[in-house]
């Protein structure tokens, strides 16, 4: 029995350790708030092109608090620096939305998608 256990505990482990590295497409995919990432950033681009600032910026406080949600599922997973990226990428697009400037807004979206994205693969 102790023969079986020294053999099948680090299996199990690595095994598991494995299963967690690899989750990250299926745990990204799950809503926040009962919206996804993808589906908040294109409600933002619609927001944008229709010049709807103060909207833009509601939905980008929700897709915040959506990241920070989902950087606690995700982080074993993902690279940091894919993680920081993003991050990066709403800070951005919070300053072109006070600034009112569409095309950078939609520049650091497009970013964002891209980044979330490789998130996880």
């Amino acid at each position: 029995m102790r023969k079986f256990f020294v053999r099948s505990i680090p299996i199990v482990t690595i095994a598991l350790f494995v299963l967690i590295m690899l989750s990250g497409n299926f745990f990204k995919r799950i809503p926040v708030h009962n919206i996804t990432i993808p589906g908040a950033i294109d409600l933002i681009i619609s927001d944008i092109e229709d010049e709807k600032w103060e909207d833009a910026s509601k939905k980008v406080d929700q897709l915040s608090a959506s990241w920070d949600k989902m950087v606690k599922i995700v982080q074993f997973s993902s690279e940091r620096d894919e993680i920081n990226l993003f991050d990066a990428d709403i800070a951005r697009l919070r300053g072109a939305i006070m600034a009112k400037d569409k095309t950078n807004s939609l520049i650091e979206l497009k970013e964002a998608n891209a980044h979330w994205e490789e998130l996880g693969q």
